[in-house]
């Protein structure tokens, strides 16, 4: 079981979020509560083996932010597992340093390019993420894998199931679940630079193709496959109480669905008829080195021995399901894992995350937009605000 890794549309909870005090260790490492309890034992045999005391501390809540404020106080963590989409902003503070890989050919190059910054890499990859089909075996028995969002509609309504689709949206939107929709309609985010970086100066949402996508949105809001009513916090429930034929989700729905016995399969998103593929975001965990913690050298040494071979991971795995970044141990799980192995294989096709601060412009106002359309506010109109919301808070920092 992990954790969503959707980013939250808006910053909740009343109680401050305060870090934990530095362990008194040789090696400290910080990471979410469930990252942090599978990484418990591996660390303490690493830590055995190479006469050094390992610490790793659970930090729930805004970690990144966290981990920001306490590495420039001096007080942090030698190292911190969090997603690549940090990596911007981690080095935009001066936060982390760049990391050496000790066996970069185990590793997919779509994985090591997501955890680069200007050429260097700055963290190792542990587990791979993103989104895929899922459809209920028991509503869709004679299921194949839909060629399009047409056909999966056309099943999906052939079920009888009460809605053909959960994606997870509520009334604040979802755009990390909706991207592969927005993408198969023709929209994108940020355009790319000559050099294949991403240009935060070319956004997408109101351009011809996002426009065309908000088109595509209402309709499929307008015609009930898309619904504000499904929540991140019911969109599996939902799916596996057999009240949708189909969801969108990702690795973190699998132990849910194995606890609630609902058979499924799972397949790449389709697109639309006639148009383009549907891109969902490609997440990867990273093991970043910050910049200012008490033990760089043991922190060197952990991260070579981790990138060198699958033990630690692997020892991780056995807690802590999540598709492996590293292809040996991919190989290692796949027979007895299928499905961790069939989401580590899409995620190699899916397309990173942007790993730039302004990503952090996006989430609010597009998810907002697409909630809205959705919910039958004018499509061109709902999402040339957001674009003009987008660009103001980019340009102001």
């Amino acid at each position: 079981q992990t954790e969503d890794p959707a980013p939250p549309p808006a910053e909740g909870g009343e109680e401050e979020e305060v870090a934990p005090d530095r362990a008194d260790a040789d090696l400290v490492i910080w990471a979410d509560t469930l990252k942090a309890a599978s990484l418990q034992a591996p660390a303490a045999a690493w830590g055995a083996a190479n006469g050094v005391t390992v610490a790793v501390q659970a930090v729930p809540g805004t970690l990144r932010d966290l981990v920001i404020t306490a590495d420039q106080a001096g007080n942090g963590p030698d190292i911190v597992i969090g997603a690549h989409d940090w990596l911007g902003t981690l080095v935009q503070n001066g936060s982390i340093v760049p990391v050496t890989i000790g066996n970069q050919a185990d590793f997919p190059p779509s994985v090591l390019d997501a955890a680069r910054d200007g050429g260097q890499i700055f963290g190792v990859p542990y587990s791979v993420e993103t989104l895929v089909l899922f459809a209920n075996t028991n509503l869709v028995p004679d299921h194949t894998a839909p060629a399009t969002i047409e056909e999966m509609i056309e099943a999906g309504e052939a079920s009888g199931a009460e809605r053909v689709l959960c994606l997870p949206l509520g009334t604040v939107g979802d755009a990390y679940h909706l991207e592969p929709i927005f993408t198969a309609g023709g929209g994108y985010i940020f355009g790319r630079n000559a050099d294949g970086s991403w240009n935060p100066q070319d956004v997408g949402v109101d351009g011809p193709g996002g426009l065309a996508a908000a088109d595509r949105i209402a309709q499929l809001g307008a015609d009930g496959i898309l619904s504000t009513a499904v929540t991140g916090d019911n969109a599996i429930p939902l799916f596996a109480d057999g009240r949708c034929a189909y969801l969108i989700s990702g690795p973190w729905a699998i132990a849910s669905l194995t606890e609630a016995n609902t058979p499924y399969t799972m397949a790449t998103i389709p697109g639309f008829a006639g148009g383009g593929e549907a891109a969902p975001f490609m997440g990867v965990n990273l093991f970043y080195q910050m910049a200012h913690g008490a033990n760089p050298a043991f922190a060197q040494s952990f991260l070579q021995d981790l990138s060198s071979n699958p033990e630690i991971t692997e020892g991780m795995f056995r807690t802590n399901q999540l598709p492996p970044a590293q292809i040996s141990l991919l190989n290692q799980i796949a027979q007895q894992y299928p499905d961790m192995a069939k989401i580590a294989e899409a995620a190699q096709n899916a397309t990173a995350m942007p790993a730039i601060p302004e990503m952090n412009a996006i989430w609010g106002p597009l998810g907002q937009a697409q909630a809205s359309v959705v919910d039958g506010a004018d499509p061109h109109a709902t999402f040339t605000a957001a674009a003009t919301a987008i660009r103001n808070a980019i340009a102001g920092g």
